[in-house]
């Protein structure tokens, strides 16, 4: 089986003079969750309707397991589903219909069978006979997962999955994302969310104007931001520049009155080594603490470019 189950190479698209992808090349491996993130108007949207088959590009090529999605879009269409910011569920309808037509639209053998064995894996069971527009904005998108998985596709888009939900209702989707990966799932989404994108994904991608601008898993992007840091604490100015001197070997910043940063390269060992250092000279430290970098310094770093 090919491990890459998606390839966008070069992709390009403008509206009119507005050039809103730039030579976009992204590789998804199968199994995985890759996070596309960017701020509003990145151009996040616009890709993913080209991926899909809903939009043409003006230049580059996309393939889902080897198959071109531009020339052979109808093949290319049954190895995914596309999940879009506003949920395909028919309020109308029960969590059960919904389930039970999406079924039968994709030709499954077994329709009833189906909906209600996603309906138990979703959580939705006591609520499949209720119309869907009685549903919480989770219950709506967990609904919405689910209608995805059915037909069985190699690949979820889910495009800004947990926009306009509480924080719990997103923990639990965040969760059944998750469960999806561990059953064999390939999912790419879309998102705002930096905590989303840390928490989810084994590969991230950052869009700014159209352009991947970093690339890597959440660890490799905090880099960007730079090393980890020792942040000492000291009791009194006098310490602190006696610290200053002592640790001199280390580069150490000072940031505030009696505050002194040191970047990490090895960990453990220059954290050790510094604060024997520090306890041989009997330079006393009120406190320390160990800073990693986040997402946000990363989307800091690569907003300001």
């Amino acid at each position: 089986m090919n491990s890459t189950v998606l390839n966008i190479k070069n992709v390009k698209k403008s509206f009119k003079e507005n050039e809103v992808l730039k030579n976009v090349n992204i590789t998804v491996k199968t199994g995985s969750i890759y996070a596309l993130l960017g701020a509003n108007g990145a151009g996040k949207s616009t890709l993913l309707r080209i991926v899909t088959g809903l939009l043409n590009s003006d230049g580059g090529k996309v393939t889902i397991q080897d198959i071109d999605v531009a020339n052979n879009p109808v093949v290319a269409q049954k190895l995914f589903s596309f999940s879009s910011q506003n949920t395909t569920v028919d309020g109308v309808l029960t969590g059960y219909e919904n389930l039970h037509l999406i079924a039968k639209l994709r030709h499954e053998r077994y329709p009833r069978k189906i909906a209600e064995t996603l309906l138990d894996k979703f959580d939705l069971t006591e609520a499949k006979d209720k119309a869907a527009s009685t549903y919480s904005g989770g219950m709506r998108r967990r609904l919405d997962l689910a209608m995805s998985l059915v037909g069985d596709p190699e690949i979820i888009f889910l495009d800004e999955p947990t926009t306009g939900l509480d924080p719990k209702s997103r923990q639990e989707l965040w969760n059944t994302i998750k469960e999806m990966k561990s059953q064999g799932k390939t999912i790419f989404l879309t998102t705002q969310y930096l905590e989303e994108a840390d928490y989810l994904a084994d590969q991230i991608g950052f869009l700014r104007e159209g352009e991947i601008v970093a690339n890597g898993t959440p660890d490799e992007m905090k880099r960007l931001a730079g090393a980890d840091k020792l942040l000492l604490l000291f009791n009194n100015h006098q310490d602190t520049e006696r610290a200053l001197k002592l640790l001199e070997s280390y580069s150490p910043i000072k940031r505030a009155d009696c505050e002194i940063s040191i970047d990490l390269d090895e960990e453990i060992k220059t954290t050790l080594d510094v604060l024997n250092a520090l306890t041989t000279e009997k330079i006393e430290l009120k406190t320390f603490k160990m800073i990693t970098p986040t997402l946000d310094d990363v989307f800091m770093t690569l907003t300001k470019g």
